[in-house]
């Protein structure tokens, strides 16, 4: 017997993108959402791999302060969309998630938890102004734990001090739902979304 929780995590995944598709024709939005998403993904995986090698976690950490919100902000001056990242453990206030966001992530955490893929997890929603959000779930890779895992060194631990004296993004294993990218295009792009 299916578990009712993945029944209905499964549900909620599915009732997500429906709106984009009842109309007919699919959104262009959610093509154009999911290549942004891997853009920013892409983009910013090589900046950290990058930090990563030049000069360790501590480098990595500057990167994700400075380099990770210009990426976001070049892909939303680009696209007409507003670009970035949220999670349910944040490690910079100013990507804290609002309700809808929560609920999403909230989601996507329990269909992780049942068994989805990672693949799977995400969501396009079109608001009745014509707005639209879409959000991928980011998991937590192995290089992501020298900054967010569990045994964190000393300079990590004092750089996240410095940066981030707030910080809740720890205590991550390989697997877990880091967080999401977070797209989100305004009522006047709904069939016009620029590449």
């Amino acid at each position: 017997m299916m578990n009712p929780s993945f029944l209905l995590a499964a549900a909620f995944l599915a009732l997500a993108t429906a709106p984009a598709l009842a109309a007919g024709s699919p959104d262009p939005r959610l093509e154009r959402s999911r290549a942004l998403a891997d853009s920013f993904q892409q983009a910013l995986k090589q900046k950290l791999m990058s930090a990563l090698e030049q000069g360790g976690p501590v480098n990595a950490i500057g990167v994700c302060k400075e380099e990770a919100p210009a990426i976001a902000a070049g892909l939303s001056a680009r696209s007409g969309a507003q670009v970035g990242r949220t999670a349910l453990r944040i490690r910079n206030p100013a990507n804290a998630p609002d309700q809808d966001a929560r609920a999403a992530l909230e989601g996507f955490q329990r269909a992780l938890e049942n068994g989805a893929a990672a693949e799977t997890l995400e969501r396009f929603e079109v608001r009745p102004d014509g707005s639209a959000r879409y959000m991928k779930a980011i998991l937590a890779q192995p290089p992501c734990l020298a900054c967010h895992g569990s045994e964190l060194s000393a300079p990590v631990q004092a750089a996240l001090k410095q940066h981030y004296p707030q910080d809740r993004a720890t205590g991550f294993r390989a697997g877990d739902l880091r967080g999401a990218f977070l797209i989100d295009w305004p009522a006047s792009n709904a069939r016009e979304a620029r590449p």
